[in-house]
């Protein structure tokens, strides 16, 4: 035994074996870096910045959110846990930018005001006019705000379709592409690398330092609860405030109950989303509301809209623009570093015709 340790090619059996070794972990760790320990942040490379909306000076921020892999969904065992909200599943998103709150009053505004028509034919004209043609909210049919806040409050009651035109309008009028984040990419900033419940951890109480919601969006005691000006909450661990509460937002994707089910079947989905069609319901919002209870405004909470979100508005057909029972839905835009394929060129294929 001793000689054979001795002998030159015991080393060289030492060197292939460990070698080997070496080579075939490195490739494991390639081939699955979904099972290494989530969430996985790369490194940033771009940077945050403010947009003026030209001609308007009305200005909002954009924060720089890496790109990584976690796990989307929540556990079992989580307070409040749904059955939507599982599987969990890896996922990989790309770097992109987000706002840094809510679309306010103050951006809606400017799109209605140029972009509104009185009646439904007038953008029906447009579209055939032009094909690509961005077209605008009619009038609504209640008090748009619902006797919430104004200026600096997030704008509120708006469909999916309206959402994707403003962003199409944005990109129009700025020369950068804006559209709505993905539901995995709306997680992923909600989450800013955490794997807890909130960002902030899995106890509640602290909930109310960073969202408006039922426990405390009431002015005063004697008050009903309302909208807030947004960024007045603490921002998470990336910058981005209201990300729980105030209002829900919209995310691109279509509601699907069982999603989760299908994208874990994967070891790891890159930018996954379920494309919106010309189907008016069902879409996904996040991260709940002035009106919600805490368990509502976790970071995997999810929510399917549906035609009740309608049921107050006596118009046949029924508004493609605006939701008379939902003063508690809004959205904030996004901007992809590099788009994926399947998301250049997006637009809302809804129309008066759709179901």
């Amino acid at each position: 035994m001793r000689r054979f340790l001795q002998h030159p090619l015991h080393w060289v059996l030492v060197f292939l074996v460990t070698a080997t070794t070496v080579a075939l972990f490195r490739a494991d760790s390639v081939v699955g870096q979904a099972s290494d320990p989530l969430p996985k942040i790369d490194k940033a490379d771009h940077k945050s910045y403010t947009e003026e909306i030209p001609k308007a000076k009305v200005k909002f921020d954009m924060v720089a959110v890496p790109g990584g892999t976690f796990l989307m969904g929540s556990p079992k065992d989580e307070k409040g846990h749904e059955a939507d909200e599982g599987p969990q599943h890896a996922v990989q998103v790309r770097p992109f930018w987000m706002g840094k709150h809510e679309i306010t009053w103050d951006e809606f505004d400017l799109y209605q005001s140029e972009k509104g028509v009185d009646n439904p034919e007038q953008n029906e004209k447009r579209l055939k006019d032009n094909a690509d043609a961005i077209t605008g909210p009619t009038p609504p049919y209640v008090d748009k705000d619902y006797g919430h806040g104004h200026a600096g409050h997030p704008a509120i009651c708006m469909t999916q379709h309206a959402a994707m035109e403003y962003c199409r309008w944005l990109s129009e009028k700025t020369g950068k592409v804006y559209r709505l984040p993905t539901e995995a990419e709306w997680e992923w900033a909600a989450r800013a690398g955490t794997k807890t419940a909130y960002s902030f951890g899995d106890d509640p109480k602290a909930l109310k330092d960073y969202a408006w919601y039922t426990e405390n969006s009431a002015p005063s005691a004697d008050a009903d609860n309302t909208t807030h000006k947004v960024g007045t909450r603490k921002a998470n661990q990336w910058g981005l405030h209201d990300m729980y509460g105030n209002v829900s937002e919209w995310c691109l994707d279509h509601y699907k109950k069982d999603y989760y089910a299908e994208l874990a079947k994967q070891k790891l989905s890159i930018g996954p989303v379920a494309l919106p069609t010309a189907d008016r319901f069902s879409h996904v919002v996040r991260g709940g509301s002035w009106a919600d209870d805490a368990v509502k405004c976790r970071s995997a909470t999810r929510r399917g809209s549906d035609n009740s979100w309608l049921k107050d508005d006596p118009q046949r057909p029924q508004s493609i623009w605006w939701l008379t029972r939902m003063d508690v839905i809004g959205f904030r835009v996004v901007r992809a570093v590099e788009e994926q394929e399947n998301l250049k060129g997006l637009r809302s294929k809804v129309t008066r015709e759709s179901k």
